[in-house]
């Protein structure tokens, strides 16, 4: 049989479709593997698929997909990166990354920000796990990672740092220690060091766990015991303020849920996952969303050798609310209304959800570039 189409002849479609349809109303909705694969068609193909108004395009078109890591307790003992993908009629759970050694630390659009501990120190590094860039990012030793956003107004990417070295102060009348997180911006790309900007003040018994990004702001829940609050972070300011926050158990975690914040609860003794969803962002009220009842006799029934000791998180794709149920080398997706969709088995490792996302992105940046220094397809890659 002769060969549809060689590197530089035409293509299979044209002639039957206009080239401007097959470029934007076909190639575009492509996901960024099979993409690729298309760029050899011929030269035409490849040539429209690397322009840059088409790869915004491209990656304004992509899933942000909830990111699943799975630890491997045999071994090598290392982590591995997966996207959980509930559409895909198989391989729902695609590995990405192999960070052997390093940890995930935060995520923005198509890129990751991974930490290596060496010695006493911390060492940082982005990649693109679709590109398979990955490069070292220096001047950042001392610092803790917040968290990750775009600055709309420059285009470039920068993180929230906190400085290890905090001040402390003892307010009695919170009958807690509240300290001062020293903040900082870095650019991603930049040979400058760290800008200061003004700090936050938070209580010593407030965790800060991963923010969600909603309205150009990152938000994390504070449930401290004197007061439960969110704090936003406005990144086209960068400047912090306070929001109120429902009555909620301390243990509860802010999540993205269709352009807005939700707060979820797990009760381990009730096994019931409860939901509350911020209604109206500028009035800041609350609303108790959904109770979902795990399936606890469909699992324990199906997969005997279970215990108690479950991990639940919860995530928003494509306006459908997922719960993310993983024990062991178990995971369990439930949707909203508590019913059991499917299940994932690796032997051998450890499931558990980051809550974090990933947005797959085959756009240039010039982070690898400014940097000098960066590998592809070497590791962290699968």
């Amino acid at each position: 049989m002769a060969k549809v189409a060689s590197a530089g002849g035409a293509t299979p479609l044209r002639g039957v479709l206009p080239e401007e349809i097959i470029v934007w109303e076909i190639l575009v909705h492509l996901p960024p593997k099979s993409l690729l694969r298309c760029r050899s068609i011929c030269r035409a193909w490849r040539r429209a698929t690397s322009a840059r108004d088409f790869l915004l395009a491209h990656h304004g078109r992509q899933p942000s997909l909830p990111i699943v890591s799975g630890y491997e307790y045999r071994g090598s003992g290392c982590e591995n990166i997966h996207l959980f993908d509930h559409r895909a009629a198989d391989a729902q759970l695609q590995p990405i990354v192999r960070l052997g050694g390093s940890c995930l630390e935060a995520s923005c659009d198509g890129y990751l920000i991974l930490s290596k501990h060496d010695m006493a120190r911390t060492c940082y590094s982005v990649c693109n796990p679709t590109t398979r860039q990955h490069a070292p990012l220096p001047q950042l030793t001392g610092y803790r990672l917040l968290g990750m956003y775009q600055h709309r107004p420059s285009g470039e990417y920068r993180l929230l740092l906190g400085w290890t070295l905090a001040d402390w102060h003892q307010i009695f009348t919170l009958r807690c220690y509240v300290f001062t997180l020293h903040c900082h911006v870095f650019t991603l790309g930049s040979d400058q060091p760290p800008r200061y900007i003004e700090g936050l003040k938070v209580a010593s018994s407030a965790y800060l766990h991963t923010p969600a990004l909603v309205r150009n702001s990152l938000h994390w829940y504070l449930g401290q015991e004197a007061s439960k609050l969110v704090i936003a972070f406005d990144t086209t300011s960068e400047s912090f303020r306070q929001m109120r926050a429902p009555a909620v158990p301390t243990d509860s975690y802010i999540f993205e849920m269709d352009a807005t914040l939700g707060i979820y609860n797990y009760n381990h003794f009730g096994r019931n996952v409860d939901i509350w969803v911020l209604r109206n962002y500028e009035s800041e009220v609350w609303q108790h969303e959904y109770r979902v009842e795990l399936p606890v006799a469909d699992i324990k029934g199906k997969f005997e050798r279970l215990n108690d000791s479950w991990a639940v998180s919860v995530v928003s794709v494509d306006d459908a609310v997922l719960l993310l149920v993983s024990h062991g080398g178990w995971m369990f997706y439930v949707n909203i209304d508590g019913e059991l969709v499917d299940s994932f088995h690796r032997d051998g490792k450890i499931f558990y959800a980051c809550e974090l996302r990933l947005k797959q992105t085959l756009v240039p940046h010039t982070v690898f570039t400014a940097l000098g220094s960066y590998d592809v397809d070497a590791l962290p890659f699968v």
